[in-house]
């Protein structure tokens, strides 16, 4: 069984991997928002219906996901605050859709992660896609 590199050695590897992408702090704040976005099944969901759509109203929404209406407007309500999706009011709705470019940051974080070799020496190819 291969033992592994001491803690001091990862953490360097990962250094030297990390400053492939150069962040300031208000990009790595940037990122971080939209990730906590992200993170929750519903609001995952909501994203999902709206790459397959243009735009969608907000109704179409709750019914889509199947959470009560409330739930669903709190969701839209985290996702918009964090400039993922933007809501036009087309009384008496809110047609919602992705905002253009909100998630690039994430995207070539998370692309420039997944491609870069692990703390523990993984290459990129161990890691498997959803």
């Amino acid at each position: 069984m291969a033992r592994k590199q001491p803690l001091a050695k990862r953490t360097a590897k990962a250094a030297d991997s990390a400053s492939t992408l150069d962040l300031d702090a208000g990009q790595a704040e940037r990122i971080a928002a939209l990730a906590k976005a992200l993170a929750h099944p519903a609001r995952i969901n909501i994203v999902r219906i709206l790459m397959a759509r243009t735009t969608c109203v907000g109704c179409d929404i709750v019914e889509q996901i199947g959470l009560a209406q409330s739930t669903t407007s709190e969701h839209l309500r985290v996702l918009k605050a964090a400039g993922v999706i933007v809501g036009e009011i087309e009384r008496p709705r809110v047609c919602y859709s992705l905002a253009p470019g909100a998630t690039a940051a994430l995207a070539e974080f998370l692309e420039q992660m997944v491609s870069a070799p692990s703390l523990n020496g993984a290459e990129s190819t161990d890691v498997q896609r959803f």
